[in-house]
């Protein structure tokens, strides 16, 4: 029984295809490791605690002398966490702001925001850190970054979406959010402000994103595998005639023949509007031969 019970949590938390509790995963691992290793030395079965010097080496340092010491952390310390409140509080914020986005996009969008926002925030907090004088050297982790980015994109799409929050009850994601993004700006500009500068400019990437995504233009397509592109089929109007003209009968021209197999290559047959279903009937059952 606890056999079949471990199998549906697998399948239902880890085989949907969202990242998210991956992501969470690896950051309450992570959590545990360095506060069981701290464990050790408070039962004297180490000579020295490994907190500090493990959370310095795996956060991301604010200027780039250090940072070229430890590139690493450009990767790790997304998931670096010291406070239990934190880490409990970004893994829902995570978890429910996931469920909401994966209802209206993909894994594709989902993970070029995720990580794009996260390099993007990472250097300029390297970058920024490096010009803004600091009293002692401040260092960034945990996932607040990626986390507003999916916020804000998710939000700029959907913002009428209503959430039921408890004791509350109903209110729309945009106010939500603002009063999210509000806090915590405000947090980082009074202890961190590369941080603060990072966090903002993150907020407006994932914003950038959707009103790209709006336009026509998915960024995440970058993420996209390049397929071959099948061999161009090419409709040949009798036998003798120069396939860029017109058929006595009036039929398209060989440029707009391609276009419209082009488009059934890339998005599918049911892609295309009644006009160009009518259009290529008519080319198809002319007499014409098709050559792939």
């Amino acid at each position: 029984m606890n056999n079949i019970g471990l199998k549906d949590f697998w399948r239902q938390t880890y085989k949907t295809g969202s990242p998210v509790p991956l992501v969470i995963s690896i950051q309450v691992c992570l959590f545990v490791l360095i506060y069981f290793l701290d464990l050790l030395f408070e039962l004297k079965l180490v000579p020295q605690s490994f907190l500090e010097p493990i959370v310095r080496r795996l956060s991301l340092p604010s200027n780039f002398s250090d940072f070229i010491a430890q590139p690493w952390s450009l990767v790790t310390s997304n998931f670096v966490y010291i406070k239990l409140l934190t880490i409990l509080f970004d893994s829902l914020w995570l978890y429910w702001v996931g469920q909401i986005f994966f209802t209206f996009l993909n894994k594709r969008q989902f993970l070029f925001v995720y990580i794009a926002s996260w390099l993007l925030g990472s250097v300029l907090y390297v970058g920024f850190g490096s010009l803004i004088p600091m009293p002692i050297s401040s260092q960034l982790m945990g996932g607040s970054l990626p986390l507003a980015a999916v916020l804000a994109a998710i939000v700029t799409l959907v913002p009428k979406y209503e959430l039921r929050l408890l004791l509350i009850g109903t209110v729309k994601l945009k106010l939500v959010a603002i009063i999210y993004f509000a806090f915590e700006f405000l947090a980082l500009t009074m202890t961190n402000r590369p941080a603060a500068i990072s966090y903002f400019a993150v907020v407006l990437f994932g914003m950038g994103f959707t009103y790209a995504l709006k336009s026509g233009m998915d960024w995440s397509t970058i993420f996209q595998k390049k397929q071959q592109k099948p061999a161009k089929m090419k409709v040949v109007v009798g036998n003798n005639i120069p396939t860029n003209r017109k058929h006595r009968y009036d039929l398209p021209n060989q440029d707009e023949i391609d276009a419209i197999l082009d488009k059934i290559s890339i998005s599918g047959y049911d892609s295309l509007t009644n006009h160009e279903k009518e259009t290529l009937f008519r080319a198809s059952n002319s007499g014409d031969k098709v050559d792939g």
